[in-house]
């Protein structure tokens, strides 16, 4: 037994409810330790010196270096207390707040057992239930479609598929979206993730100049609202992007700080070294490194309402369903749970996703974020079927990683990109290798969690780094792949009708060189399995086949998949 890996924590990912009657735990130990048994023997917290329950854990996620138990118990009363019972080569161990003991005394628990001291209704993670068989699609609007021909196009000075450049204008906009969203349906398609659409100088709108007027390159209030109602009438939800970490330096507030420096009422809006704004010196936080992003402290309660009311105000007046929450991270938490709660409280299912590129766990514990894009989950896929630097087994240790950093309900809300607008092309990660890019969509709809495509995948559009990642939708290629478009259509009809994709349980493992990952319920099994190895792999399958590339008779060749079911 190596003691020192053995972990847990309470109210953590260790330890939750997920409801007011039902907790779940998990237990680390180390990966090379193979025990005949663990258990968790509980109660309740002023009985449990005399009157104790037991219950085993089973063994649930693998990693390199550790694994992890897992049970979840419905209670009676929950003040709940417990401590693990450890069987090893028939001898008894217990793990306590005061870790690995041979005996332990039942009598003084009081001092050291873990407890979750009460279950509060209100400290329980909530799911959104909406994005259960949700597949989420992102718009980058200058360059999805053009649909409005009367606006002021001097601004134009692209043509539409041509390589785009930093500062390439296209013309696509909200009318566009709107033409559209019949396509977008028939995709299957049922969220939209639209990348800013507020009034700014670039085509990407990330520098924001006013919050509270939509850019005239992309339309109006009047069409915004369009596109939302008709967006809802057909059962596709709209999730903004909101850009609070920093604004354009031509927003009101900071040119007049620019102008009187600390004489403005804003000058505590920024976070400025010195007494006034030295824009060529940039003595002032910014995202990233650029002069023109001036970052906003939203230490200051003036700022803080500021966003909020922005948060809100789209809410109220557009009802729109979401916020994607651009550099989430580099805001503070205070700021965050404030934000939540006023937004929740106008549409409590309304959908909270940040920009977090890495363990985003302390923003994840249901008092800001609902989910984060899930970058890590890019990656993991990239080095398996891209770089491929990590094998089958390596990547079922990543991906078991990844599902414990958080608990079961996040994962189930986390939003599971191949690429995105911050990304080269996954199409041209592979090389253009259409097999590995069916395997990496079947990881993706397959995985707990939500798939978010970035438009032009069904193409599918090739791109490098931005700005080469942002080319223009190729309407008259649309369905040229007509082998490919139809498996993308039907793994999105697997994910919006699938149970076991949709609410089932994870395992996620290696199987003759093959990445397997099960989801299941209490009736059901679907299963994917991925062949990148370079040699055909015989499967034995007896279940119902969904959908398959490249397996043909119970073979599978590499870069080749299949999906099949299987009733319990």
């Amino acid at each position: 037994m190596i003691i020192e890996a053995i972990y847990h924590e309470p109210d953590s990912n260790l330890c939750y409810p997920v409801s007011t009657r039902r907790i779940t735990l998990r237990l680390r130990v180390a990966a090379a330790d193979n025990f005949e048994q663990v258990k968790v023997i509980y109660g309740e917290k002023y009985t449990y010196h005399m009157k104790q329950q037991e219950i085993p854990m089973q063994l649930k996620y693998n990693e390199k270096y550790f694994k992890y138990y897992e049970v979840s118990i419905d209670l009676s009363d929950v003040r709940f207390v417990y401590v693990f019972e450890i069987t090893e080569n028939g001898k008894k161990y217990y793990f306590s707040e005061d870790g690995i003991s041979t005996e332990y005394d039942f009598k003084l628990a009081y001092y050291n057992c873990f407890q979750y001291p009460y279950i509060n209704e209100v400290d329980l993670p909530k799911k959104i239930d909406w994005l259960d068989n949700t597949v989420f699609y992102e718009i980058f609007v200058d360059r999805f479609f053009q649909g409005d021909f009367e606006k002021d196009q001097s601004y134009i000075n692209e043509k539409w598929n041509n390589i785009p450049k930093p500062k390439s204008f296209y013309g696509g906009d909200l009318k566009g979206i709107i033409e559209k969203l019949d396509y977008l349906k028939e995709l299957g398609i049922n969220a939209l993730y639209l990348t800013p659409i507020f009034s700014s100088i670039s085509n990407h709108k990330y520098d924001i100049n006013d919050y509270y007027m939509i850019d005239k390159q992309f339309g109006t209030d009047k069409i915004f609202k369009e596109l939302v109602t008709k967006a809802h009438s057909m059962g596709i939800r709209v999730v903004l992007d909101a850009v609070f970490n920093h604004s354009s330096n031509l927003i009101m507030q900071f040119q007049d700080v620019v102008k009187k420096g600390k004489k403005s009422p804003y000058f505590d809006w920024f976070i400025i070294h010195g007494d006034e704004v030295d824009e060529k010196a940039c003595n002032y936080e910014t995202f990233s490194n650029c002069y023109y992003h001036p970052k906003f402290n939203t230490s200051n309660k003036e700022v803080r309402d500021f966003l909020i009311g922005i948060g809100k105000y789209y809410v109220k007046e557009f009802d729109i369903d979401g916020w994607r929450l651009d550099v989430a991270d580099e805001l503070s938490h205070n700021f965050w749970r404030e934000f939540r709660e006023e937004v929740k409280n106008i549409k409590p299912d309304f959908f909270l996703v940040g920009e977090n590129w890495h363990n985003s766990y302390p923003f994840l514990r249901g008092d800001q974020f609902d989910a984060i894009m899930n970058y890590a989950f890019t990656k993991t896929v990239l080095d398996y079927l891209a770089y491929e630097t990590k094998d089958a087994k390596e990547t079922s240790y990543k991906f078991n990683n990844l599902l414990i950093r958080n608990n079961e309900i996040v994962n189930d809300m986390m939003l599971n990109l191949l690429d995105s607008h911050d990304t080269d092309r996954f199409y041209t990660y592979v090389k253009k290798n259409l097999d590995k890019l069916m395997c990496g969509l079947a990881i993706q709809f397959v995985f707990k969690g939500v798939p978010g495509l970035y438009y032009g995948i069904e193409m599918p559009l090739e791109g490098g780094y931005d700005p080469d990642n942002r080319r223009c939708m190729d309407w008259d290629n649309l369905g040229k792949n007509s082998e490919y478009f139809a498996f993308l259509k039907a793994l999105i009809a697997l994910k919006r009708n699938n149970v076991c994709l949709q609410k089932g349980d994870i395992k996620i493992y290696e199987k003759m060189g093959m990445l397997v990952i099960e989801r299941y319920t209490s009736k059901e099994w679907t299963y994917l399995y991925i062949n990148n190895t370079k040699d055909n792999v015989k499967l034995n399958i007896n279940g119902n086949v969904l959908l398959s590339n490249k397996y043909d008779n119970n073979v599978i060749k590499p870069n080749g998949l299949v999906i099949f079911s299987e009733d319990k």
